[in-house]
Order: structure tokens, then C-alpha cells, then sequence
């Protein structure tokens, strides 16, 4: 059985109505679809399910469409990112010196995945290739906080922080 936290949809009607008032704005733009999903995700903070039911919806463009577009560029977030955004460097450097534990680490405390928001919304999790800190390895970066040197025994304290 899978334990690990899971974020119902809450978004608002404010929200839907901003949404609505995109698409209607955007409509008939060569190329909307882009700009719609990008104006949708600073609207929710992300494009879960419903969020794309809805432009597929208005636009006539088939689910499969928008979800493809939501998955290939990087930009799109299909979970909700948490306020604190957590990110572990599994670049080079910092995998050989131990990043991968450090991430099953964070993973077990809170009991999340890699693209994955606690139920509180206080946390996201997600990893990197790498940051440009190879001399610090391993490297957790938090919000704008960058943590050189962690470990899996010291990331409990760092998380407490947050």
C-alpha cells in the first residue's frame, strides 16, 4: 500500500474564473495554448488534471495534447510545489559523494517523492543535475538556501529549520 502523501485539487472559483478569462482573452491567438497552460500554472501554482480538463475543454484541443505539452517542457509542473522547495544536486560530484542518500534521506522524513508536495504544502521535493558547488558536495539547495557537505544525519536538522 502506497503511504506516501498524495494533494487533492483545491482549486477556487476566483481561481476558475481567472482561468476562464485567460482562455477567453487568448482564444483566438495563433499558439495559444502555450501562453494559456503558462498563465494557468502562475494562476494554481501548477496544471493538475482538472486545471487541463478545463483548457482542453474550452479550446476543443484533445487531453492528450495538453498533457504532452505539460510533460515535455520543464517548466510545467503537474504537482503542486510546496513553500519550501527542496532540490538535491545528483549531478556528478555530488552523487559519488553521497547525494543519493541524502535524498532517500529527506525522501523517508517526509515521506515524499522527487516532484512530490507534502500534504501541508509546506514541502517540495525534486532533484538537479547540477549546480556549479561540485566543491561543496553534496548540495541540497532549500528555497534560495544552499547546504554544501550534507548528510543524511544533518538534513533532519536543516529541514527543522524550515
Amino acid at each position: 500500500m502506497d503511504t506516501r502523501a498524495k494533494v487533492p485539487f483545491s482549486g477556487t472559483d476566483e481561481q476558475e474564473k481567472q482561468l476562464h478569462a485567460v482562455i477567453d482573452r487568448l482564444r483566438d491567438t495563433k499558439g495559444a495554448l502555450m501562453p494559456i497552460m503558462q498563465q494557468a500554472q502562475d494562476i494554481y501554482g501548477y496544471l493538475p488534471y482538472e486545471v487541463q480538463k478545463i483548457i482542453s475543454d474550452e479550446l476543443e484541443v484533445p487531453m492528450e495534447k495538453i498533457y504532452g505539452v505539460a510533460t515535455f517542457y520543464s517548466m510545467f509542473n503537474l504537482l503542486p510545489k510546496g513553500e519550501n522547495r527542496i532540490s538535491v544536486c545528483l549531478g556528478t560530484a555530488c552523487y559519488v559523494k553521497g547525494a543519493q542518500h541524502v535524498y532517500d534521506r529527506i525522501s523517508e522524513i517526509l515521506r515524499i517523492d522527487a516532484g512530490e508536495c507534502t500534504k501541508d504544502g509546506k514541502f517540495s521535493l525534486d532533484t538537479c543535475r547540477c549546480v556549479g558547488a561540485c566543491g561543496m558536495a553534496p548540495v541540497v539547495i532549500i528555497n534560495d538556501d544552499v547546504y554544501g557537505r550534507m548528510t543524511p544525519e544533518k538534513i533532519e536538522d536543516v529541514l527543522k529549520r524550515y
